[in-house]
């Protein structure tokens, strides 16, 4: 599985805040000190990459290297066998490793499967819209082997390829030492996106309690290894073939599946939009328009965000982009900063009047409330 780096925060913990300035330690809820990860523990980022997402693999791993913990290590999981240029990028880089274990992807990919055999119309939805896989988008499902226990990290932030990192994680580190799972996001306000809102069996999955603070976007959250052991998901198929199966949302099925993992598992989650103090707390989407760059790196109303999600935004414009056409996007140039870094000469020259970027109509209703911060 390649080589891993130990890495000790504590001493980084102790002196870090998400804006960069010496501080104390976060007071986080409950009101008990958070205690870092122990020298013996290791902690490290995860993403989920092949050469299609080439371009934004790289953008992130110089955004980690700038901006988070020093020598973090970072997994990049194989979300198919799609990596040639990847692989040669993980061995260019110390500190990042590639995670790509037919045997461990295909007990998490059986696992899944028997998972959407138990919803009432998933399996059959989707082979009447022409998928040809066991069931929808199953590389996206990879990013459960963080919860496996042949992976590397003990405690671990998981980062999609399409966010830079702008900020230390040490935030969710610190929030990792009191609760299961740590969340950054705004996702509780569209809830929709997450479960079937109608079905009667919701309300013995999730707590209204969980439904409006808790529930999060897949793309970044952190979590430890132990926290769906096998006995624990032998456990959550069996109360999805006994009807739970009817609450998950096949639209975005990694993200029903952990956010229903999860909550059903009732493990204790923190948000850090609720735990932080409200000036320190940012959005997170590239549907916010309100952000400014200082330094090459997000303010939102003068906080640091931790980390900008590039949703909606097809892996094709960044390729087209990397290839000289004019396509534009909010905050652009910021992702090219990252994506080349100190290679400006390999920056390209971008001609032509400029292409605007809009996202797909379906998107538009969902990405309005992430726009939007807690008010």
């Amino acid at each position: 599985m390649g080589r891993w780096v130990r890495l000790d925060l504590s001493s980084h913990l102790a002196r870090t805040s998400i804006i960069g300035k010496p501080v104390g330690k976060l007071n986080l809820e409950p009101p008990q000190a958070a205690t870092a990860p122990s020298p013996s523990m290791t902690a490290g980022l995860y993403t989920l990459a092949n050469d299609t997402v080439y371009d934004q693999l790289v953008a992130l791993l110089n955004s980690v290297e700038a901006n988070a913990e020093p020598g973090l290590p970072v997994c990049v999981i194989a979300y198919d066998q799609r990596l040639e240029r990847v692989k040669a990028l993980v061995d260019s880089r110390p500190n990042v490793t590639l995670l790509d274990d037919a045997a461990l992807f295909a007990d998490w990919e059986e696992f899944s499967y028997q998972v959407w055999r138990t919803h009432p119309t998933a399996l059959a939805d989707w082979r009447a819209k022409g998928i040809q896989t066991r069931f929808y988008r199953v590389g996206e499902n990879h990013r459960y082997v963080a919860f496996d226990a042949r992976a590397p990290f003990d405690q671990f932030v998981y980062v999609d390829a399409d966010d830079l990192v702008l900020a230390p994680l040490t935030p969710m580190f610190e929030a990792l030492a009191q609760a299961d799972v740590a969340i950054y996001d705004f996702q509780f306000k569209h809830p929709d996106h997450i479960f079937n809102l109608q079905s009667p069996r919701l309300p013995e999955v999730i707590t209204p309690q969980r439904l409006t603070q808790q529930i999060f976007c897949s793309g970044f959250f952190g979590a430890r290894r132990d926290g769906l052991p096998p006995a624990q998901r032998q456990w959550l198929l069996s109360q999805l073939q006994a009807g739970d199966g009817d609450v998950l949302y096949p639209s975005a099925p990694n993200q029903s599946l952990l956010n229903y993992m999860v909550h059903k598992s009732e493990l204790k989650v923190t948000n850090l939009v609720f735990t932080r103090p409200a000036d320190m707390v940012t959005g997170n989407s590239v549907t916010s328009p309100h952000f400014r760059e200082r330094d090459h790196v997000l303010y939102d109303h003068g906080a640091r965000l931790m980390f900008l999600h590039y949703i909606g935004i097809s892996s094709k414009h960044f390729r087209a982009l990397c290839q000289g056409e004019n396509v534009d996007f909010p905050y652009r140039d910021l992702f090219l900063h990252y994506r080349y870094g100190s290679e400006t000469d390999h920056r390209p020259d971008l001609v032509g009047q400029r292409i605007p970027y809009r996202p797909p109509t379906g998107w538009r209703r969902y990405l309005k409330p992430l726009a939007q911060r807690l008010s």
